[in-house]
């Protein structure tokens, strides 16, 4: 049996390494480079971050259905090349400041006097400018998921589908940790605007790869006939002859889609965690800055984040395993052992309740308990996808995945937004604000992680109420 199903995995995985190493750079040079520019603060890069949620929601209301109506590969092309494009031209961000507000250089820009009305218009020009290349990127980021969950549902049987889905989603985590080790050394050495171009050419590269290597099982000169055989174990053969012209008329209607409660389970769980790994995306480089004083481009800082996104990478790959375990070993059904295997990932970002107070100890402790709860979301979240596959017909993958991570980006929004308004104000109330015995800023970090910590179970509550028992959705 030929394996090229792992080839396709390994493209799936470089596409979303590719993803957040593009929506990384901003969080990673912010701080330390671009704020010193444009005299930015917390609330300006909430804001932003809070807005990217905003259009990434709103885009993934599209994504889905517009991938399943395009097809994996030309609707996976259209989607990366507009993420990329969007992704190099922040580096354009600072000339078109100078050329509006009428600076003739950066090193002007950031003379300008703190907190002086030169210094807020050129803050509300230059972050207004970021924004329009954030709505670029997330509109192609937009379409990462869907097209990659529909091109896991084609060319893996269900059973193995936890576990490919596991390898591909923690290109996320493997993007967050090159990030860290590249981008602030790139920023550094030839500025921040370089780092946003050589990351955003990555994807162009990959783009060629796609168009060489990809094609459906059935049409693909590399899948020979026992592989493709073993992708089609759960369907019957002569349901697999007519699926092509079938796909259309067995597609669930959009607005249908709303009335099953395993559409609304899939929300729900998006909705209450995809914000918490946000969070730590965005903000974990800042935390590290504002607590410690380690700057991103730091070797303290780096190695903090580094070592954070490691833990996430390795622990998160055996979160495809263990639902595999209790299917295989312990005879579940797979919507069965991926519940119980969510509940034991939904355990673990409870460690974040430790980060703030040990801390205290070492900056180690937060970067260590941090990387448990991002190792227990990416195990949560590569099986919240998979449940999809295990519920909807295939025609209708993309649309769900699409609703999904669109309410995923509206709890995105709700935290990032909220954070960066909730930290300004907390470190001007400084000794007035106390949570937990700390006070000011670091307080506020205190209810964040808090939040972030029980997000998950009671997602998961919420699920299992909604879809207490296996049951899938048969399209008449």
């Amino acid at each position: 049996m030929s394996n090229f199903r792992w080839v396709i995995c390994a493209l799936l995985f470089l596409a979303t390494t590719v993803n957040y190493m593009d929506r990384q750079v901003l969080s990673l040079t912010w701080k330390d480079f671009i704020a010193v520019d444009f005299h930015w603060t917390d609330a300006d890069y909430g804001f932003i971050t809070g807005m990217f949620s905003l259009f990434y929601a709103i885009a993934n209301l599209f994504a889905g259905k517009f991938i399943d109506w395009m097809g994996t590969k030309k609707g996976y092309l259209i989607a990366i090349f507009v993420w990329s494009t969007g992704a190099v031209l922040h580096a354009g961000c600072g000339w078109a400041t100078m050329a509006i507000e009428n600076y003739d250089s950066i090193e002007t820009l950031r003379l300008v006097q703190a907190g002086s009305d030169a210094a807020v218009a050129v803050a509300t020009v230059s972050v207004w400018l970021f924004l329009s290349c954030r709505l670029l990127l997330a509109v192609g980021e937009a379409g990462n998921f869907p097209a990659a969950i529909k091109a896991t549902a084609e060319y893996f049987p269900a059973k193995d589908r936890a576990f490919s889905t596991s390898i591909f989603n923690s290109g996320a985590s493997v993007g967050a940790l090159a990030a860290p080790a590249t981008i602030p050394l790139l920023a550094r050495a030839w500025g921040w605007e370089m780092a946003f171009i050589i990351i955003g050419v990555l994807g162009y590269v990959w783009m060629g790869l796609w168009v060489w290597l990809y094609d459906k099982p059935r049409s693909n000169k590399r899948v020979n006939q026992a592989e493709l055989n073993y992708i089609e174990q759960d369907v019957d053969l002569a349901e697999v002859q007519d699926r092509e012209k079938d796909t259309e008329e067995k597609a669930i209607p959009f607005l249908k889609c709303f009335t099953f409660k395993q559409t609304w389970a899939f929300l729900v769980g998006k909705l209450m965690t995809d914000g918490v790994w946000w969070f730590f995306l965005f903000w974990a480089p800042a935390y590290f800055s504002d607590q410690y004083g380690y700057t991103s481009d730091s070797t303290m800082g780096i190695l903090l984040i580094f070592t954070l996104y490691f833990i996430v990478t390795v622990l998160s790959i055996g979160g495809g395993y263990l639902p595999k375990y209790f299917v295989e070993k312990r005879g579940m059904n797979p919507y069965l052992g991926r519940m119980r295997a969510m509940l034991i990932f939904a355990c673990l970002p409870l460690l974040g309740l430790f980060a703030q107070p040990l801390g205290a100890y070492s900056a180690w402790w937060p970067a260590i308990l941090i990387g448990l709860l991002g190792a227990g979301h990416q195990a949560w979240s590569a099986n919240l996808y998979s449940t999809i596959g295990d519920m909807f017909p295939k025609s209708t993958i993309g649309t769900i995945v699409g609703l999904g991570t669109m309410t995923g980006g509206f709890g995105s929004m709700a935290i990032n937004m909220g954070s960066g308004q909730f930290f300004t104000w907390a470190a001007a109330q400084g000794s007035a604000f106390e949570f937990f015995g700390f006070e000011g800023k670091p307080a506020a970090y205190m209810v964040v992680f808090c939040i972030c910590a029980v997000a998950y179970l009671i997602g998961w509550c919420i699920m299992k109420s909604l879809v207490p028992k296996y049951k899938p959705i048969v399209v008449e």
